[in-house]
């Protein structure tokens, strides 16, 4: 085996190949000539590089000559303008297919896609594998179209997994929270909100679990932690373990939606995207985003066992040996 990695030097990307270089598997990575290799920059003798793109179809072609299996985890999530997410999210899954589809040597496909493809579901009818399909997302729809995409042209073997909200050490959506606390704020989001949640780490061992799982060919799986959780019940684990006195933050509809607002305007002004829009606004407001892992744990076999306290404390050395909070 043989694993090509595109995302290689993203927050979960990064993960991936820590899980791959413990397993001793051969790895290439595809590279930008701008991408950042800080999460990876101790690891990179271990891996082969190849320069090039998702967008770029020749580099693909090239990044695949002698590679069996591929991990698609390069995605964007942040962009100044919505088609950015069609660009990479679509249009990159579809070269990475059809690369796929005229190399000799690959077998399987691993697709790294998320929860945000089902749209809103509450604990008490959580999203499944057979849920309709209803993102309320440009993101949501442009993941949509990048599984679609795998599902409907790609001749090799398959697997798609749909993450929800991935947390962890080098995470930078979740860092913005820590920080505040350690300022004395704590933010009080909607309280209502279920999330389902996955460790980075967990989700890195369950991708590349199942690059040679012959049951997963094909399938679609929901990869989550069992423990559903609040935006609430974060902050408050975080200030726990921080250990500093914290001033209650609430953040209404109206105060989200004018920062998600504001965050918009800047974002197309400037062209620097931002996590925050009033597409993320839609996201926010919904009544809560859970899945059922069930399918995955039954037919793979493994659980992603980290709970939030654990998984908390880890980010939280993490971010202060970095010196990031």
């Amino acid at each position: 085996m043989k694993v090509l990695v595109t995302g290689a030097t993203g927050f979960v990307g990064s993960h991936i190949l820590d899980v791959l270089r413990a397993r001793t598997i051969p790895t290439a990575i595809l590279l930008r000539s701008t991408s950042n290799t800080r999460f990876i920059g101790s690891e990179a003798p271990y891996f082969e590089r190849s320069a090039g793109s998702v967008l770029e179809q020749s580099t693909l072609d090239k990044a695949l000559e002698g590679i069996t299996h591929v991990i698609h985890c390069a995605g964007c999530t942040k962009a100044s303008r919505y088609r950015e997410y069609y660009e990479v999210n679509h249009i990159g899954t579809r070269n990475v297919v059809q690369a796929i589809n005229r190399a000799s040597s690959v077998q399987r496909l691993v697709h790294i896609s998320s929860l945000a493809v089902t749209g809103p579901a509450t604990p008490e009818n959580p999203a499944r594998e057979d849920t309709p399909l209803r993102p309320i997302s440009e993101y949501g729809k442009s993941k949509l179209a990048g599984e679609r995409e795998v599902l409907e042209h790609c001749r090799v073997s398959c697997t798609i997994l749909r993450p929800p909200a991935v947390y962890g050490p080098r995470d930078t959506g979740f860092l913005s929270m820590f920080r505040a606390v350690k300022s004395h704020v704590l933010p009080r989001p909607n309280k209502r909100q279920a999330l389902s949640v996955v460790f980075a780490r967990d989700l890195a061992e369950a991708i590349v679990t199942c690059l040679d799982m012959p049951i997963a060919s094909g399938k679609v799986y929901l990869v989550a932690s069992r423990e559903v959780t609040t935006g609430r019940q974060i902050a408050d684990q975080i200030a726990a373990q921080m250990k500093v006195h914290t001033m209650p933050l609430p953040l209404p509809a109206v105060l989200l939606w004018f920062v998600c607002l504001t965050q918009e305007i800047f974002s197309r002004i400037s062209g620097r995207a931002t996590l925050l829009n009033m597409q993320k606004y839609a996201e926010l407001r919904a009544p809560g985003w859970v899945c059922d892992p069930s399918l995955w744990e039954r037919e793979i076999g493994t659980r992603c066992a980290t709970t939030l306290e654990n998984g908390i404390a880890q980010t939280l050395e993490w971010y202060r040996r970095e010196q990031w909070v």
